[in-house]
């Protein structure tokens, strides 16, 4: 029987699905440290987690059986991918289910810090009537700066565009622009032009101290900012005083650069306390929706993998879309690309005798897989010297896969 760890407080329809599939399913509802997780991965075929759990190297060699990781969340930079991939560990995640609910908070701490809504519900806290327009303003007609234009950057210019403001975004790759959104040339142009800036990026090394004091004295003075993407990305001391030098005038921040692991535990930073300052628990994707949808999708990734060898979206292998095997066997071959593998498998099977009823090949960077149905059922010989190939990586037999 298969096993499935998962950590963090899952949505229960993962463990729902999985279980309905035969596989046990373990739940924990935190995450774990490398030491509490290498202890658990015994005979774990399956692990789940969210943001908090970091898995390293450490971790995929103590995990001998695993052979799927699914990410129930955006961001992959917890995971060590190569090291997933050196052992044919497949990791999925969910890129798309949330988007919605980021953009929905972004937009509402946009009105909420130029409405000033969180200065005054604190004065109505402790019973000031502080009626008054100073510093309030509509959000019509101010310039949003998105910084990431991505799927979550995307949606929140069309939004933000329907709300009457106009929009500038910066990003590295090439991206098309919607309804009237203009790109920047450089994020100095944006910062130098925006009223509101807001960050999408993604978790890649390269994005570690984007924003640090020289950007935010860039920004127009009384200027708003948000973060709602990595933690890493912001020098959070820095921002705390261009808020309390009040270059800035407000700030909207869902994630730190060092988080509490579990529900409950203490949480300290430079931005607690300063006036106009929005701080949220890394919960900008966490509505009841989107957690019900991400617990789905993630999970069905996982079984389509275990189930019939596909790799489409897995953030880590090659990309291949399988459908249920047509054939007797299904012969999942993650190899080291090099030249002729293709040509040493087909040899191998008919020096053997099966029959290939068909067969995809896909490879990415060093990695290659290749994927093929045959009309009988393989002997154990032939398996034998597939798995003893010098290029193999991970060798798997789906026989009569059905999703």
């Amino acid at each position: 029987m298969l096993k499935a760890l998962l950590l963090e407080n899952l949505h229960p329809d993962a463990t729902k699905i999985l279980a309905a599939r035969g596989i046990e399913v373990i739940t924990r509802t935190g995450a774990l440290d490398e030491d509490e997780l290498i202890e658990s991965l015994d005979g774990v075929h399956i692990l789940g987690i969210r943001s908090k759990t970091h898995l390293s190297e450490a971790v995929f060699e103590a995990g001998k059986d695993l052979a799927v990781v699914g990410a129930f969340c955006i961001g992959t930079n917890q995971i060590d991918l190569r090291a997933a991939a050196s052992r044919g560990i497949a990791v999925f995640n969910a890129p798309f289910s949330n988007t919605r609910s980021v953009v929905e908070i972004a937009i509402s701490d946009i009105i909420a810090l130029t409405r000033r809504q969180s200065v005054m519900d604190k004065d109505m806290h402790a019973g000031i009537w502080n009626k008054s327009a100073v510093g309030a303003h509509e959000v019509r007609g101010r310039t949003l700066g998105i910084v990431g234009y991505g799927n979550i950057g995307t949606q929140l210019s069309v939004l933000a565009e329907n709300l009457g403001m106009s929009v500038i975004f910066y990003d590295l790759g090439e991206k098309l622009a919607l309804g009237n959104a203009r790109r920047a040339a450089s994020l100095k142009e944006l910062l130098e032009t925006s009223d509101v800036v807001t960050l999408h990026v993604d978790g890649r090394a390269g994005n570690a101290g984007l924003f640090g004091a020289s950007e935010f004295a860039a920004m127009r003075p009384g200027a708003l900012f948000l973060n709602l993407s990595r933690g890493f990305v912001v020098d959070t001391d820095a921002l705390a005083e261009a808020i309390k030098t009040h270059h800035l005038a407000g700030a909207a921040v869902d994630v730190f650069p060092t988080e509490p692991k579990r529900k409950g535990d203490p949480f300290t930073s430079a931005l607690q306390g300063l006036p106009n300052v929005i701080l949220s628990p890394h919960t900008a994707g966490s509505t009841e929706e989107a957690q019900e949808a991400i617990g789905q999708f993630a999970a069905h990734k996982v079984w389509d993998y275990l189930a019939t060898g596909s790799t489409t979206l897995s953030v880590n292998l090659p990309n291949l879309a399988l459908e249920s095997t047509q054939g007797i066997t299904r012969i999942a071959h993650l190899h080291h690309n090099t030249p002729g593998v293709l040509a040493k498998v087909n040899n191998v099977l008919a020096a053997h005798g099966a029959n290939i009823e068909g067969q995809l090949l896909a490879t990415r960077g060093e990695l290659g897989y290749v994927v093929t149905d045959v009309g009988s059922v393989l002997d154990d010989a032939a398996v034998e010297e597939l798995r003893k190939m010098e290029q193999t990586v991970r060798l798997r037999l789906l026989r009569g896969a059905t999703q």
